[in-house]
């Protein structure tokens, strides 16, 4: 799978830097997402842990060429959404 980032204009980096990312850690998340849902507008968002242990949201959408996608941003899940996202692996189980 090819892994496109949004650059930030204003830093002409990867956007998901500003949310403390990594390449890597997206990486971890897209190839093996705990949960992969629809989001707004045509977006994707995949939650799913890091191979640090860390949970993360990632908002993309996938590319018009096949196997390729466009992550928009990324940042960790804490608090009420991670223990929502907890209880629904459960639940699977």
């Amino acid at each position: 799978m090819k892994i496109r980032y949004y650059i930030d204009p204003e830093t002409s980096v990867p956007h998901i830097y500003n949310h403390d990312i990594s390449e890597e850690d997206v990486e971890d998340v897209m190839f093996n997402p705990g949960e992969d849902r629809p989001g707004k507008d045509g977006a994707r968002v995949a939650i799913g842990q890091t191979g640090g242990g860390r949970y993360l949201r990632v908002v993309y959408v996938v590319d018009p060429e096949p196997g390729s996608i466009f992550v928009i941003t990324a940042f960790g899940l804490t608090g009420k959404p991670l223990s929502a996202y907890k209880r629904r692996r459960k639940k699977k189980r």
